[in-house]
């Protein structure tokens, strides 16, 4: 019998044992003699030694036997000893090396040397050995592999086939003699800002390329070498680049040139979505009743189908009136249930967090509790697949650098309207705004009296800033500020907001707002010079119809006041280089948020709100800063999308003065 086809259900269904097992000898290690995780562990383990047997991966098997006729020892005795807790780890992580080996075509890694030894022979293998090992393994859901499969494991442990590929390289012996191929270079634009009034620009972007040349192979950039040595004008250097470094490698050599304020990438998608095209279909699970549905509302729309042929067909235009309004409410519900279809609930991306928080607490010798609220709350796949990152780093950053000694790390989430509100909390010594308004002049990001003006909640936003730390030494493992810019810059993308909400001696709160899909989102269609563009409501605080008379001038700046707060207000038609249209005595604005601060975004009209089925841009469109999407409207017009937020940042037009 061809087991093949069954290759890919058996590694989702692996990792979520792999996840439980993980979770169940995280709270094993707190009870010792609690006989019914004893037991779950041992189902666990049996299940995988099944599924691994009946595939034909030998190795698999053969350590989820020993795993399993371990357990089975220690449900008789009706406790497990505290030796043979980081034994069962060990275990656990070579078996989820196992699979990574099979999900990549490659031989089953050897097992022998792990079997020779026995739990009384690792008794502190965590806070000894994981010392040692690169971040990547001991984080494994900051994988991008692992990202894929984690989105995918929930529900019932007895649904679903999915088509899979032939292992027949797999199986082949000869290919553990092989050396591994060496990595495939990365090609992405790299874009660097120079800071404004930066003296010698043209020269700071000489020195600019010759740090990226000594980075990979330098395909192209503008401007190029020869204009800047011209005397060519340099705010922005935009290069290509071809190379095997690290993103964040290249990132820290580049902001040690003087003058570089900002270090950009984006990915060649080109690359993605050739790769996207050779990748299987991914899978995902649904429940039998959400089947039964479309199968019900499918069969509604057919009649309603027939309804609007015999209606236009008699011209009767009444029926065909009340016929287009039942099939829209059909639709409306169709949409409600394939959106169901596609939330996944987050404990499927937080399966990990309790073992990563028990070998981090180990790791920098503190007691830390890691509390879970809210994991059933459902999230778009897509999304969940973008939060998996971040929120790996948010807790990095509580254990290291929130929490002292001891303390609760807290992971909650809930529904808020049309969001959802995923947190990470802990009760550590928290952060001073006072103490990062000086960091930031000391930096030179800018000056006192603008460092005074920052409020708390602007002040704690410059952990975001790309290098910004709180901490007196970055540590190997976080600091706050490092990855914090990648949080901000996902929660972003996926057109959401990012809060932080501490003070000292009370912990600190990262509250991430996210949109519960970015397939279909509402937005809010408004008009600059002639053109429709749209806006993601979920980026629109509030509209107002402003009395042109309310604005003033103010330096170079135009501002107005509400609710007692003056904000600035700029132009969305400058932003997108469309010609300015000059405004009557109303001035329409939409309230929004940069980088934490209310701004003003003047528009020449409102067109209305709906509901937009958001499609992906392509090269070369979406290298194009500020475009997120686009929709198509009833008349087959394109309307672009904009993510304000980054728009404005990319044309810097928004500073904090």
């Amino acid at each position: 019998m061809d087991m093949s086809q069954y290759r890919d259900l058996f590694l989702t269904e692996t990792r979520e044992h792999i996840n439980n097992l993980n979770k169940l000898v995280v709270t094993l290690e707190q009870e010792p003699d609690n006989r019914e995780t004893i037991d779950a562990l041992f189902r666990e383990a049996h299940s995988i030694k099944g599924m691994a047997a009946t595939m034909g991966f030998d190795r698999t098997a053969k350590l989820s036997h020993h795993l399993e006729d371990l357990l089975d020892e220690f449900r008789s005795s009706g406790q497990i000893p505290s030796t043979a807790i980081d034994y069962l780890l060990s275990g656990i992580d070579i078996l989820d090396g196992l699979l990574d080996d099979l999900q990549s075509n490659q031989p089953e890694r050897e097992i022998e040397a792990f079997l020779r030894e026995t739990p009384e022979q690792q008794p502190v293998m965590v806070a000894k050995e994981v010392e040692n090992l690169p971040q990547e393994s001991l984080l494994a859901v900051d994988d991008e592999e692992e990202c894929v499969h984690s989105e995918d494991e929930v529900s019932e442990p007895e649904t679903l086939a999915v088509d899979a590929e032939a292992p027949g390289e797999a199986e082949d012996d000869t290919a553990s003699e092989e050396e591994p191929l060496p990595e495939e270079p990365d090609a992405y634009q790299v874009l660097v800002d120079l800071a404004e009034d930066t003296p010698a620009a043209a020269a700071r972007g000489i020195l600019i390329l010759r740090e990226l040349e000594k980075s990979g192979e330098l395909i192209s950039s503008r401007p190029d070498v020869t204009a800047l040595r011209g005397g060519a004008p340099c705010q922005q250097i935009q290069a290509w680049l071809r190379t095997t470094l690290a993103k964040g490698h290249i990132e820290e050599a580049l902001l040690k040139i003087s003058g570089v304020a900002k270090v950009r990438f984006i990915d060649d998608r080109r690359k993605e979505e050739h790769r996207s095209r050779d990748e299987g279909a991914r899978t995902i699970r649904v429940r039998t009743d959400l089947l039964d549905q479309f199968v019900n509302l499918t069969g509604e729309l057919i009649t309603h189908r027939h309804m609007l042929n015999t209606a236009t067909t008699s011209r009767n235009w009444d029926d065909l009136t009340q016929t287009l309004s039942q099939t829209s409410r059909l639709l409306d519900d169709l949409h409600h249930h394939v959106l169901q279809a596609r939330l996944m609930p987050l404990e499927s991306i937080t399966g990990r967090l309790p073992r990563i928080v028990r070998d981090l607490s180990r790791k920098t010798d503190k007691k830390v509790t890691l509390q879970l609220t809210g994991a059933e709350v459902g999230i778009d796949r897509a999304v969940l697949e973008e939060l998996t990152d971040p929120l790996v780093h948010l807790v990095r950053n509580a254990i290291d650098h929130g929490i002292e000694q001891e303390g609760i790390v807290t992971v909650s989430a809930r529904r808020e309207k049309d969001l959802v509100l995923v947190e990470v909390a802990d009760d550590g010594k928290g952060m001073d705004a006072d103490q990062l308004r000086q960091k930031a002049v000391d930096r030179g990001l800018m000056t006192t009296p603008q460092a005074n003006n920052l409020s708390d909640r602007d002040a704690l936003m410059l952990v975001c800033q790309p290098g910004f730390s709180t901490a007196e030494a970055i540590t190997e493992t976080s600091g706050r500020g490092v990855g914090m810019d990648v949080v901000k810059a996902a929660v972003g993308n996926l057109g959401g907001t990012l809060e932080i909400l501490s003070a000292p001696g009370q912990g600190t709160r990262f509250q991430m707002r996210l949109p519960l899909s970015i397939s279909i989102i509402k937005i809010l269609l408004v008009s600059c010079a002639g053109h429709p563009m749209a806006i993601p409501i979920t980026r629109v605080q509030r509209t107002l119809d402003l009395p042109t008379s309310e604005i003033q001038s103010s330096g170079q700046k135009r501002v107005f006041s509400i609710d007692e707060e003056v904000i600035s207000l700029y132009s969305l038609n400058d932003a997108l280089g469309l010609p300015e249209v000059a405004a009557g005595e109303t001035t329409w604005v939409i309230l929004t948020e940069v980088q934490g601060r209310r701004i003003g975004l003047q528009v020449d009209h409102f067109l209305g709100q709906r509901e937009a089925f958001v499609k992906s841009l392509g090269f070369p469109l979406n290298l194009l800063t500020g475009l997120s999407g686009a929709t198509v409207e009833g008349d087959g017009q394109i309307v672009f999308i904009v993510d304000p937020s980054s728009l404005l940042e990319d044309r810097q037009l928004f500073t904090n003065d």
